[in-house]
Protein backbone atom coordinates (compact mmCIF):
# COMPACT_ATOMS: atom_id res chain seq x y z
CA UNK A 1 0.00 0.00 0.00
CA UNK A 2 2.68 2.14 0.77
CA UNK A 3 4.57 1.67 -2.35
CA UNK A 4 1.60 2.14 -4.46
CA UNK A 5 0.54 5.02 -2.94
CA UNK A 6 3.94 6.75 -2.77
CA UNK A 7 3.80 7.30 0.79
CA UNK A 8 5.66 6.31 4.20
CA UNK A 9 3.72 5.45 6.75
CA UNK A 10 0.13 4.26 7.00
CA UNK A 11 -2.34 4.12 10.15
CA UNK A 12 -3.15 0.52 10.91
CA UNK A 13 -6.90 -0.43 12.04
CA UNK A 14 -9.44 -3.11 13.14
CA UNK A 15 -11.64 -2.44 10.41
CA UNK A 16 -12.91 1.09 11.80
CA UNK A 17 -11.36 4.48 11.55
CA UNK A 18 -10.14 4.61 14.91
CA UNK A 19 -6.45 3.52 14.78
CA UNK A 20 -4.58 1.69 17.51
CA UNK A 21 -0.85 1.96 15.30
CA UNK A 22 1.01 3.28 12.85
CA UNK A 23 3.71 1.62 10.37
CA UNK A 24 6.28 3.34 8.62
CA UNK A 25 8.80 2.23 5.51
CA UNK A 26 11.30 1.82 8.35
CA UNK A 27 9.29 -0.69 10.09
CA UNK A 28 8.99 -2.40 7.69
CA UNK A 29 12.69 -2.28 6.11
CA UNK A 30 13.15 -3.41 10.00
CA UNK A 31 11.34 -6.73 9.80
CA UNK A 32 13.03 -7.31 5.95
CA UNK A 33 16.43 -6.97 7.89
CA UNK A 34 15.64 -9.34 10.42
CA UNK A 35 14.02 -12.23 7.93
CA UNK A 36 10.85 -11.81 9.17
CA UNK A 37 7.28 -11.12 7.51
CA UNK A 38 5.02 -10.51 10.16
CA UNK A 39 1.74 -8.60 9.96
CA UNK A 40 1.26 -4.96 10.21
CA UNK A 41 0.08 -5.32 13.56
CA UNK A 42 2.95 -6.43 15.16
CA UNK A 43 5.60 -4.22 13.60
CA UNK A 44 3.29 -0.79 14.21
CA UNK A 45 4.27 1.80 16.73
CA UNK A 46 1.22 1.50 19.75
CA UNK A 47 1.63 5.02 20.65
CA UNK A 48 -0.02 6.44 18.23
CA UNK A 49 0.44 10.16 18.74
CA UNK A 50 -2.68 12.50 16.50
CA UNK A 51 -3.78 15.77 15.86
CA UNK A 52 -7.57 16.98 14.86
CA UNK A 53 -7.55 18.42 11.71
CA UNK A 54 -8.17 21.69 13.10
CA UNK A 55 -4.97 21.51 14.69
CA UNK A 56 -2.05 24.06 13.87
CA UNK A 57 1.37 22.71 11.69
CA UNK A 58 3.05 24.42 14.78
CA UNK A 59 1.05 22.23 17.10
CA UNK A 60 1.87 19.10 14.92
CA UNK A 61 5.91 19.94 14.85
CA UNK A 62 5.93 20.80 18.62
CA UNK A 63 4.17 17.28 19.09
CA UNK A 64 6.89 15.41 16.46
CA UNK A 65 9.26 17.33 17.82
CA UNK A 66 8.46 16.44 21.46
CA UNK A 67 8.24 12.89 20.88
CA UNK A 68 10.99 12.09 18.21
CA UNK A 69 8.13 11.07 15.40
CA UNK A 70 8.06 11.87 11.36
CA UNK A 71 4.31 10.71 11.54
CA UNK A 72 0.95 11.70 13.41
CA UNK A 73 -1.66 10.76 12.69
CA UNK A 74 -4.94 13.53 11.23
CA UNK A 75 -8.25 12.62 12.88
CA UNK A 76 -11.41 14.51 12.38
CA UNK A 77 -12.69 16.47 15.90
CA UNK A 78 -16.39 15.29 15.00
CA UNK A 79 -16.59 12.08 14.74
CA UNK A 80 -13.29 10.90 16.06
CA UNK A 81 -11.91 8.75 12.64
CA UNK A 82 -8.63 8.70 11.12
CA UNK A 83 -8.47 11.13 7.32
CA UNK A 84 -4.95 10.99 6.71
CA UNK A 85 -1.06 10.53 8.01
CA UNK A 86 0.93 14.29 8.51
CA UNK A 87 4.41 13.59 8.39
CA UNK A 88 7.81 16.14 8.67
CA UNK A 89 7.84 15.99 4.72
CA UNK A 90 4.66 17.63 4.56
CA UNK A 91 5.17 19.99 7.47
CA UNK A 92 8.62 20.99 5.29
CA UNK A 93 6.69 21.24 1.86
CA UNK A 94 3.92 23.50 3.60
CA UNK A 95 6.30 25.76 5.30
CA UNK A 96 8.47 26.36 2.33
CA UNK A 97 5.10 26.76 0.35
CA UNK A 98 4.54 29.58 2.67
CA UNK A 99 8.26 31.13 2.26
CA UNK A 100 7.49 31.13 -1.57
CA UNK A 101 9.32 27.96 -2.84
CA UNK A 102 7.87 25.91 -5.34
CA UNK A 103 6.66 22.43 -3.97
CA UNK A 104 6.10 19.71 -6.36
CA UNK A 105 4.26 16.37 -4.82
Amino acid sequence: MMATHRVHAVAVHHGTFRPYGIISDLDVIAAAAGGIQPCASEVAATDVLSVSTDSSLREATRLMAEHGVSHVIAIERANGHAVGVLSTTDIVAAYARAAGAEVTP
